[in-house]
């Protein structure tokens, strides 16, 4: 049977890429990635109510992008495309991963972002949430971080460091695949503490960090500060401006470092939301804003999609810029990879695209004449979006919470949904029924996109299978 043509031959993918000359030496690295923040949830975005003067710092010296779409709208997945350049379905990771003991997440087949920078030389460090697995084998420490601090699963309580998402009640807080007990201790101020650290052992060779700040996912457990000045906000969206500035905080507690160090110019820093606000019971139904958007986590539509994101590296890179071309979660690998100037290993195709033209110059081109998200891993039942500029195709809609004034989708709306967002921001309107031309062409695409991550990934699939039946057989 031919393979589809859109897409590099399996023998190409294979060619293993020389290093890459460092396009700014090797700076350190750090990636911060929060958790449920709405697409508009920072000053620098638009929002009025909320406090983040260290997101809007980092934007001031910085750019910040207007059309930065996670790699999923799902926790886990969103992580898998980020940490390898690949559709998480492609990576093993097509939705959310177990958040219990003993259960695999992400194949160890995949190369992360830190086993790319530490065959550079790199110090790799990750702190906070983790949520791609919870064996040995799929921990942090191998998959390429000499350091870890965290949980592993989903969500913790601040306090107690336990998983209570589900019974039974169970601790998760972790060192270098050891259970740590820091029991009453603010997890907010351990993660300041781990990061500090880490950063002072390693300030005398390029370092990479990976500080995955669980907030504001739930529990909303902001600091008594910041309580009181958003007491006057209305519920859920006092508790979720807490968090949210409580994290800004502690994200200054870490600029002010850097820059006590003598290391904020030398270091490339990267914060971006892992995907839309959430409207789950636990998080009393909402408290975020995607804004214009139409959609929030767990939906394909822009809101569950997009999210605020900046870069950084004062002196080399633009400051104060904004860019508006489309730009991927999945692109940070190669772009990281061409700024450090590390070896991409090419037997595992990359489906993101180094922005670092489009980060420095507005009039760059997308590098995505097209690109495919999809939720969940049976296609046929999953939501998948194709993308191919202003035209979106979205099947197998899900929406929990709609914009006010916004139509219900019916149950045509729910298997196929077209927008062109140059029109239509808000996806308010079903242009199926007036573009067949388009939407023929762009299921096509996506028949093609999943067939390429069948093929390519099949190995992949298979080892995780291996492995899940391995632990489960274990527990019995």
């Amino acid at each position: 049977m031919k393979r589809p043509t859109l897409f590099v031959s399996i023998a190409a993918i294979f060619i293993l890429a020389a290093s890459l000359p460092p396009a700014f030496g090797k700076p350190n690295v750090i990636i911060i990635y929060t958790d449920d923040q709405g697409s508009v949830d920072a000053n620098c975005y638009g929002a009025r109510d909320l406090i983040t003067p260290n997101i809007d710092r980092l934007a001031a010296t910085g750019v910040r992008f207007t059309q930065m779409l996670a790699p999923s709208a799902i926790c886990s997945a969103s992580r898998a495309g980020m940490m390898t350049g690949r559709f998480p379905a492609r990576a093993g990771v097509p939705g959310n991963v177990s958040s219990a003991h003993g259960n695999a997440g992400m194949p160890v087949e995949e190369i992360t972002i830190a086993e790319m920078l530490k065959s550079n030389g790199y110090a790799t460090g990750h702190v906070g949430k983790w949520h791609l697995g919870y064996t040995p084998e799929t921990m942090p420490n191998s998959q390429g971080f000499e350091y870890s601090f965290g949980h592993m699963g989903g969500c913790i309580d601040n306090y107690s460091h336990f998983f209570y998402w589900n019974g039974p009640n169970r601790h998760d807080l972790w060192r270098n695949g050891k259970e740590v007990w820091h029991d009453g201790e603010y997890f907010g101020s351990l993660m300041v503490d781990e990061v500090k650290g880490f950063i002072d052992k390693n300030k005398e060779q390029p370092f990479f960090l990976y500080w995955a700040i669980n907030w504001p996912h739930y529990p909303l457990q902001g600091t008594d500060k910041w309580r009181k000045k958003y007491a006057d906000l209305p519920h859920p969206r006092d508790k979720y401006a807490t968090f949210v500035s409580s994290c800004d905080e502690m994200i200054g507690e870490l600029l002010d470092h850097l820059e006590q160090q003598g290391l904020r110019d030398n270091t490339l820093i990267i914060f971006q939301s892992d995907h839309g606000h959430s409207v789950e019971e636990r998080t009393f139904g909402g408290g975020g804003s995607a804004g214009p958007y139409r959609g929030h986590k767990a939906s394909l539509f822009e809101g569950g999609l997009r999210v605020p994101s900046v870069v950084s590296l004062p002196g080399k890179l633009p400051q104060g810029a904004v860019r508006n071309q489309l730009v991927t979660g999945c692109d940070w690998f190669p772009t990281i990879a061409e700024i450090t100037g590390s070896k991409i290993n090419t037997e595992r195709h990359l489906d993101g695209k180094s922005i670092l033209k489009v980060i420095e110059g507005p009039k760059a081109p997308s590098p995505h004449k097209r690109f495919y998200w999809q939720l969940g891993g049976n296609p046929k039942k999953a939501q998948w979006v194709v993308r191919e500029g202003d035209w979106k195709l979205y099947a197998n809609v899900r929406e929990n919470v709609r914009p006010e004034g916004t139509p219900e989708l019916s149950t045509e709306d729910k298997k196929l949904f077209l927008s062109n967002l140059k029109d239509d921001i808000g996806e308010t309107k079903n242009l199926v029924g007036k573009h067949a031309d388009v939407v023929e062409r762009l299921k096509k695409y996506a028949a093609e996109f999943q067939s390429s991550i069948v093929i390519e990934n099949s190995t992949a699939i298979k080892a995780y299978k291996r492995t899940t039946k391995k632990n489960n057989s274990s527990k019995k």
